[in-house]
């Protein structure tokens, strides 16, 4: 199928579709005019690819997983045995950066609430 076809197929845009070539996501063939043709597969890759994303993975990671990915029912099933650790890796760094995250907002809102009441009133009115 040609780009059209596939990003009507995924709901991904065709710069995104470059993209994930870009990065050794996604392997389409060509034609000798250049044009990229899909199978049926490039579909599927493209679907765990944005679940992986959706997951927090860098595309760097993606590029690294999707050999060892496989759908199962609708869910990715890892399949070798080293991509546990690096997914439980990845999660440990999410939950540290949500921890980070969470930190900030705690000292953001020690701020906000120590404003005087003058303070808060004209801005809480100045965003009603």
């Amino acid at each position: 199928m040609r780009m059209k076809e596939m990003v009507r197929r995924t709901g991904v845009h065709e710069r995104l579709l470059r993209y994930y070539e870009q990065q050794g996501l996604l392997i389409p063939d060509r034609l000798p005019s250049g044009y990229r043709i899909y199978g049926e597969s490039d579909v599927e890759t493209v679907r765990r690819i944005r679940v992986l994303l959706a997951a927090g993975l860098p595309t760097a990671l993606i590029a690294q997983v999707l050999p060892c990915i496989r759908a199962d029912d609708g869910h990715l099933v890892p399949t070798c045995p080293d991509l546990l650790a690096q997914l439980r890796r990845e999660g440990e760094r999410i939950t540290h950066a949500i921890e980070d995250l969470q930190a900030s907002q705690a000292i953001l809102d020690t701020i906000i609430t120590a404003a005087p009441p003058a303070v808060r009133r004209d801005t809480e009115a100045a965003s009603a």
